[in-house]
C-alpha cells in the first residue's frame, strides 16, 4: 500500500504547508523572536519583577505570541493559517499600541519591553514581521483557492 493509499484509507489529508519558500524565513525570525522575548522576560520577572511588572509582563506575552504563530506556521493547513493571521494582527495592534503608549508616556513603562518605540530595541523587527506574515498568510491563502 502506498503512502497516497495510506492517507486516502484513513481520510485524513496532510495540511497544506505554509512554509514554503519565504515562509520558512518567517518561521526563523519568529523563533528568534521566541527565544528573545521568552528569555528577557523570564530573566527579567525573575530578577526584578517589582520594578518594572508591566513591561516585563507585556514581553511574555509577546514571547508567548510569538511561540504560537511559529507553531501555526509548521503546523500548516486552513485553520492553522486563520489563527496565524489573527494572532499577527493581534500583535500588530499590540506593537502599535505598545509603542505609542511608550512614546507619549515614557514614565509608564521604567523599563522596555520587546514591543516598545515600535520594537527599535529589535531593530524594528516586531512591526516588520506582522506585516510581512500577514502578506505572506493572504497570499497562501489566495494560492490554494487559485
Amino acid at each position: 500500500m502506498t503512502t497516497g493509499e495510506a492517507e486516502a484509507n484513513t481520510g485524513q489529508d496532510k495540511p497544506a504547508r505554509l512554509i514554503g519558500g519565504p515562509g520558512m524565513l518567517l518561521v526563523w525570525l519568529y523563533g528568534v523572536m521566541v527565544v528573545g522575548a521568552v528569555s528577557r522576560s523570564a530573566v527579567q520577572i525573575s530578577t526584578d519583577f517589582d520594578r518594572a511588572p508591566l513591561a516585563y509582563s507585556l514581553s511574555a506575552v509577546a514571547g508567548l505570541v510569538y511561540g504560537f504563530i511559529t507553531y501555526s506556521l509548521v503546523r500548516g493547513g486552513e485553520r492553522a493559517r486563520r489563527a496565524a493571521f489573527v494572532c499577527c494582527a493581534a500583535e500588530l495592534l499590540g506593537v502599535l499600541t505598545v509603542g505609542t503608549w511608550t512614546l507619549a508616556d515614557s514614565s509608564a513603562f521604567p523599563d522596555a519591553t520587546v514591543w516598545s518605540d515600535y520594537g527599535m530595541g529589535y531593530l524594528f523587527i516586531p512591526v516588520l514581521l506582522p506585516l510581512s506574515a500577514m502578506y505572506w498568510l493572504r497570499r497562501a491563502r489566495s494560492q490554494r483557492t487559485a
